[in-house]
């Protein structure tokens, strides 16, 4: 999803559920145990998807941050410019009872909310 997003000029962002053991985020920018991070190549460097997790170096209010999510704490990826994407349930009974997280009120008004879809 990440590399079709690339090639389609859209701005992947992931959505990741902050208590899981392991993840490694900036806390301050987490709103309701949830984080929405960019995940494209101008925002996170050293970008390193692997079946593990995604680990990347990025800048939040201009302080750098090495991050480290663990593949299990990532509810969902969409692109911003569509809200088009996939939410990831590592138990289908409660896949349909995610709801992705409001956008932080620090993003422009412009931007419009995701609209993830649930792929079976």
């Amino acid at each position: 999803m990440h590399e079709w997003m690339a090639d389609n000029s859209h701005t992947p962002h992931i959505v990741v559920d902050t208590s899981v053991d392991g993840v490694s985020v900036p806390m301050e920018h987490v709103k309701d145990g949830k984080i929405i991070l960019n995940i494209s190549e101008s925002a996170a460097h050293n970008l390193k998807l692997t079946n593990d997790g995604v680990s990347f170096r990025a800048r939040f209010s201009g302080v750098p941050f090495d991050v480290w999510v663990p593949m299990q704490s990532i509810l969902g990826i969409y692109a911003r410019e569509t809200g088009q994407g996939m939410i990831f349930s590592h138990d289908a009974e409660t896949a349909d009872h995610i709801e992705p997280p409001e956008l932080s009120t620090d993003i422009e008004e412009t931007r419009s909310r995701p609209h993830l879809t649930i792929v079976k």
